[in-house]
């Protein structure tokens, strides 16, 4: 499986979907360049699928699109929602990363090297 959602975050984004009021909004996952080791990733709302440049599945009940050129990166990378006192947030766990930045917010891949910036 290219993703996994875990319970908590299905929870999570289950109730946001909710809230769009939107019946054809996906979770749209991927990749972007940014950050201060090259990548970042994309995490929002979307209704559009390009059938030639994504893929479009439900995983956990949660419909998803990918973008097909992002798989590589991606693929196993396990999506979860952690709450604590001082509130909740999505943590993406990704095997393909090789270098995560110290903020935490980019990571550099193997397969893409992605365009570094200032943190």
């Amino acid at each position: 499986m290219v993703l996994n959602i875990t319970d908590q975050a299905k929870i999570q984004i289950q109730e946001m979907i909710k809230q769009e009021d939107n019946d054809q909004v996906r979770l749209r996952f991927g990749v972007k360049g940014g950050g201060c080791s090259g990548l970042s990733y994309s995490l929002g709302f979307d209704q559009e699928v390009d059938a030639e440049t994504d893929i479009a599945d439900a995983i956990n009940d949660v419909p998803v699109t990918i973008k097909k050129e992002d798989i590589p990166i991606i693929n196993g990378t396990t999506i979860d929602f952690k709450q604590n006192m001082m509130g909740g947030g999505f943590t993406i766990d990704n095997p393909n990363a090789i270098i995560s930045c110290g903020c935490g917010s980019s990571f550099k891949a193997k397969e893409r090297e992605g365009t570094p910036e200032n943190c």
